[in-house]
């Protein structure tokens, strides 16, 4: 649905979301007065207030405004037709709020009234919210998702190596952190260079084998390296959170 007169909405609403709950300024097309309430974010109350908002305008259309373009409630309102979503950009309502309300005082207007004022006084530089096909909105969703655990994972790896630095460097010697599985194996296995270099010598190279680690030279290298290490400390007070804060690290990082 596109914007156009006044007349074409039979209400216009400013909504301020939260959390847990979000503050409604309704105002009825052609009236001055408005009506204020406190919605809980809970789905079978949203769901009630919207079907009560259809019902009483009789499903003509409301225009909703809000600081969203997505998010928990835009989802929940996106399915009913009759509701056309108006997205406000952020600095937009900052500087509304910052015009009218200069004061801070406890009656200036609330977010939700500022958001009716703008669609109120400014319809016409809006743009109601055009969901994308579900594909594509799954798409942007999984992409998004992924952009956030490439990122935990960069972290957590950066928690891991500022942890072993702390009492076993030598595994960040002996492997790099770009075969991660034959990384977290090798510490999970033997989490401190006492338990590395107290394993048996066949052990080692079934290890090794497993993870693909080819050539004799290199496997010949690995275990001497493991056998002549110097350990960076001998403290247990040290070594023991250390080495328990790395399988925590370890276990995440498996994860991502």
């Amino acid at each position: 649905m596109t914007a156009g007169t006044t007349q074409e909405f039979a209400a216009f609403i400013g909504l301020d979301w939260a959390d847990a709950q979000h503050d409604v300024c309704l105002q009825v097309a052609g009236s001055d007065k408005r009506e204020w309430t406190t919605l809980a974010h809970r789905p079978e109350v949203i769901a009630a207030w919207a079907t009560d908002l259809l019902q009483r305008f009789q499903g003509q259309p409301i225009a909703i405004a809000l600081e969203l373009h997505k998010g928990p409630i835009v989802e929940a309102l996106r399915k009913y037709d009759s509701l056309v979503l108006f997205h406000l950009n952020p600095m937009m309502l900052a500087r509304y709020r910052q015009a009218f309300t200069p004061s801070r005082a406890k009656d200036d207007p609330t977010d939700a009234e500022l958001q009716l004022e703008l669609i109120l006084r400014h319809r016409e530089k809006l743009k109601p919210l055009v969901p994308q096909s579900p594909e594509m909105r799954a798409l942007a969703q999984l992409v998004e998702h992924r952009r956030r655990l490439v990122g935990d994972r960069v972290r957590i790896t950066n928690r891991l190596i500022r942890t072993l630095k702390m009492y076993f460097p030598h595994g960040l010697q002996w492997f790099s952190q770009q075969d991660p599985i034959l990384f977290c194996d090798f510490l999970s296995q033997w989490p401190t260079l006492k338990a590395a270099q107290l394993a048996r010598r066949r052990t080692l190279e079934q290890f090794f084998h497993q993870h693909h680690v080819r050539g004799e030279q290199r496997m010949h290298e690995c275990l001497a390296a493991i056998k002549s290490a110097v350990p960076l400390t001998a403290d247990e007070g040290v070594i023991m959170p250390n080495a328990l804060m790395a399988q925590a690290l370890i276990a995440q990082l498996r994860v991502l």
